[in-house]
């Protein structure tokens, strides 16, 4: 079995087909039960998986097609955590905004179920590659909602609310660990927000710190992870938004890529340089050794199918900074962080997809 971090990843999410889009509607209106809704979803990630594995990819996901979002599943199965409005909105290059909802701490937060292990299990009898599990970031259960992000007297310190997170985390990922998952992605956007100053400027009008903020979300990553089997890889992919296309900051990861990139027991990170917002490769001096960077070079947010010649010389690019060999290729993030998708077709995400297995060939053989 490969071991992560592949040469050609992807980050989890997939297009939903038409069908499982109709089955979503279908279900929530009532019209449809469990037991259909799940056959659905069960043919559906059949469909994706042999998709994966027939364009050569040595690692597969379910394209998160039991979630409404990347986060609903872990919100819904963990107790305390609800849904509100987010203080943010996804934009594009035209202006154009967008609001959406977020998680919420409405209660004491605690794991009385398994979040992702159904998932894990139908997806690791259904492929002959390496399945992969991805889970929201801890972050994504705070940064939303600024100083607002639980009711009051829930908890009285941020690090009160992220010790007990710890132990969701925790206890999940042991149970995906005993079940024969040896890859878990963490989902973390806050830490690439807060590399643009327009969001460390509202971080700071909400009375807090940018830097301790971004120093309490690593050591939050570390924490939910550190009880992790050593033959476990974990990643974690840092986006700045991808919402139909749309995204939510910009700006490189010099900010905190001294704090993250050595963050413990972390064996790679999966980074979105698929345009300038992201500044250029020079923060990936400071990866620890040992530790490797899955380059997200390639677009999920539009049709346009990139040249191998141009993703060849990125990957020159960023090895200035730390060896090839500890380089791996990818998408920027997922093709469906929600049911509705970006404004791609299937065949362009199988294009996109089959890009990245095509240029890791040429680039590492």
């Amino acid at each position: 079995m490969v071991h992560p971090p592949v040469r050609a990843d992807h980050i989890g999410s997939l297009l939903r087909p038409a069908p499982l889009r109709q089955a979503f509607r279908a279900f929530h209106a009532g019209e449809i039960d469990d037991v259909r809704f799940a056959a659905a979803q069960d043919a559906a990630i059949r469909d994706a998986v042999k998709l994966q594995e027939d364009i050569g990819l040595a690692v597969v996901t379910d394209g998160e097609f039991r979630r409404g979002s990347y986060w609903s599943r872990f919100v819904e199965r963990t107790e305390g955590l609800d849904v509100a409005a987010a203080r943010f909105q996804f934009r594009d290059e035209q202006g154009q905004e967008l609001a959406f909802t977020a998680p919420f701490v409405a209660g004491k937060v605690a794991r009385r179920n398994p979040i992702a292990r159904d998932e894990f299990d139908f997806l690791f009898r259904h492929t002959n590659v390496l399945a992969k599990v991805t889970l929201p970031a801890p972050s994504t259960m705070h940064f939303w909602r600024g100083s607002n992000y639980a009711a009051l007297s829930v908890y009285s310190h941020p690090r009160d609310f992220f010790r007990d997170l710890a132990q969701v985390y925790r206890a999940e990922i042991a149970d995906l660990a005993a079940a024969g998952c040896r890859y878990v992605q963490l989902d973390e956007v806050a830490l690439a927000m807060l590399c643009d100053p327009a969001v460390r400027a509202k971080v700071i009008a909400d009375g807090n710190d940018p830097h301790a903020i971004a120093d309490l979300y690593v050591e939050a990553i570390a924490e939910a992870v550190a009880a992790a089997p050593h033959d476990m890889a974990i990643g974690v992919h840092l986006c700045r938004g991808n919402f139909k296309g749309k995204y939510l900051a910009e700006g490189g990861y010099e900010e905190i890529g001294k704090a993250l990139f050595g963050c413990a027991r972390v064996t790679h990170f999966l980074l979105e340089f698929d345009t300038a917002r992201a500044g250029d490769f020079k923060p990936l001096r400071f990866v620890a050794p040992g530790k490797a960077v899955v380059l997200g070079l390639i677009s999920s947010k539009n049709a346009v199918l990139e040249k191998i010649e141009d993703l060849l010389g990125r990957i020159d690019d960023a090895a200035r900074w730390i060896e090839k060999d500890r380089l791996a290729i990818s998408p920027q993030c997922g093709f469906a962080s929600t049911v509705a998708g970006n404004p791609l077709t299937e065949a362009d995400q199988r294009g996109k997809l089959l890009r990245c297995v095509e240029t890791a060939r040429a680039a590492w053989g």
